[in-house]
């Protein structure tokens, strides 16, 4: 049983040693030449989540601001990404009042098409009556 284990564990940490273009590699060999082979390394590959960025150590954040060494330049930085954080906020307060007040025209204009649609329906009975 463990020389199983042993026989399976060993191609697949050969392959995680060269990364996900090994990885690609295999899959593609295996359809080129035995399509379920190529297939089962598919299922297998989407199975254990060996194409996500972090498993390969590829997750590298947006938020990652590592200093530079310049204390003046990365004082510089932060302000300047303050200042743009400050900036997405505010316009995005702007985006939702303009959103509130499209909204609320939408919403006015169809109380007074309501509005007017009963009036004109009550005209109409009160001259059949």
């Amino acid at each position: 049983m463990t020389s199983t284990v042993t026989w399976f564990n060993s191609p697949i940490q050969w392959l995680d040693a060269r990364g996900k273009g090994a990885w690609i590699a295999a899959m593609i060999l295996g359809f080129i030449f035995i399509w379920p082979v190529g297939l089962a390394i598919l299922f297998f590959m989407l199975w254990s989540n060996r194409m996500s960025r972090s498993f390969f150590g590829c997750h590298k954040s947006r938020r990652n601001h590592a200093s530079t060494g310049n204390t003046a330049f990365d004082a510089y930085k932060q302000d300047t990404i303050e200042r743009l954080n400050d900036e997405q906020s505010a316009f995005n307060g702007f985006l939702q009042r303009l959103r509130d007040a499209k909204d609320k025209t939408e919403f006015d204009q169809f109380m007074d098409d309501r509005a007017k649609q009963q009036k004109d329906a009550n005209t109409e009975q009160a001259e059949m009556a």
